[in-house]
């Protein structure tokens, strides 16, 4: 099989493009957040005194005050500029997956980076589906931390160069298989955010002070039980996925070993994590577990989920053992 130098390296270069525009979209995040409390002061300074706290009402004007359209503040403009960069992001990593397939005739997925880098696209993809709402929108600086960490191991620890895989490799289920696992574990990327904000939202309520640096965060989260929700409904999509994916698996390896469950560590560990999402997804429509013992459950599932990915598959030797790591 021929691997195509110029596509590759064009590739890695869209790849690391990408984490260039992503770290400069996250510091303008971070600054969209850093400057959001000084305007709310400023608007409140601007509000003359005996009027409503949110303007002037339609169809009134206030003596020797000229009314202006509202305009757009500096924290507004940093988060339009920032998350406009994310968008820009998504088409590079689409393009360095796209280019890394034509590069080495087959379909991108054969190696740790190779998975990593499809995970963070989707975490990307999906991200810009369901924070799309204004209420959701600051979530985006946190989910660029793990992101951006993920991106970075990918283009370091876990980087191969880019060739022809192994041959247990070389099958059809290979795209379908690895493809829905990846994706899965892309969306549970953005539920289990989702959960550890609302954890740290229920810990620091609205309003409250004298918190901390902590509770100075979490005052610019959505609602406790906005991000609780957006933890389930994420979570409902990435379960089935993820459950299709390993039932695929076990059809490949019937195909491919002549049984379709051996206990191979990759195997157990991700049908624990299923499990663990099982539970939550349970828990979440118990009464009595609703709040924090759901949330911590997801989370829980999201762990296990990073340490299939690292621990397992860099560590723990098994048949799934194609990380492409030397």
């Amino acid at each position: 099989m021929i691997v195509h130098e110029t596509l590759a390296r064009y590739s890695d270069w869209a790849f690391e493009s990408a984490f260039a525009v992503l770290t400069l979209a996250m510091v303008l995040l971070v600054a969209e957040y850093a400057t959001y409390r000084a305007d709310r002061v400023a608007e409140r300074e601007l509000v003359p005194a005996g009027a409503p706290a949110g303007g002037t009402p339609a169809g009134s004007q206030v003596p020797g005050r000229i009314d202006v359209p509202p305009t757009r503040t500096m924290s507004e403009r940093l988060g339009n500029m920032g998350r406009a960069l994310v968008v820009v992001v998504a088409a590079l990593m689409v393009a360095s997956i796209v280019l890394r397939g034509l590069a080495t005739e087959r379909f991108p997925l054969g190696n740790m980076y190779e998975f990593v880098a499809m995970a963070c696209t989707a975490a990307v993809l999906f991200g810009l589906v369901a924070l799309r709402k204004p209420s959701y929108r600051i979530m985006w600086v946190y989910l660029l931390v793990p992101v951006l960490i993920l991106m970075f191991l990918a283009a370091t620890v876990l980087y191969a160069d880019a060739a022809p895989v192994v041959p247990a490799l070389r099958s059809f289920w290979l795209p379908i298989h690895v493809t829905i696992i990846s994706v899965g574990s892309g969306i549970f990327l953005v539920s289990g955010v989702a959960s550890m904000l609302f954890l740290l939202r229920i810990r620091f309520p609205k309003d409250a002070e004298g918190s901390g640096a902590f509770g100075r965060i979490a005052q610019r989260l959505p609602d406790a039980q906005t991000l609780d929700r957006l933890a389930y409904r994420t979570t409902i999509i990435g379960f089935p996925l993820f459950g299709a994916g390993i039932i695929l698996g076990a059809i490949w390896a019937e195909a491919a070993w002549g049984r379709f469950w051996g206990w191979d560590p990759k195997e157990t560990v991700s049908f624990i994590t299923w499990v663990v999402y099982a539970a939550y997804l349970h828990a979440r429509a118990t009464s009595g577990w609703r709040n924090t013992r759901a949330a911590w459950i997801n989370v829980a599932g999201f762990v296990a989920m990073l340490f299939n990915l690292f621990i397992i598959n860099m560590v723990v030797s098994g048949l799934h053992s194609y990380a492409g790591l030397t």
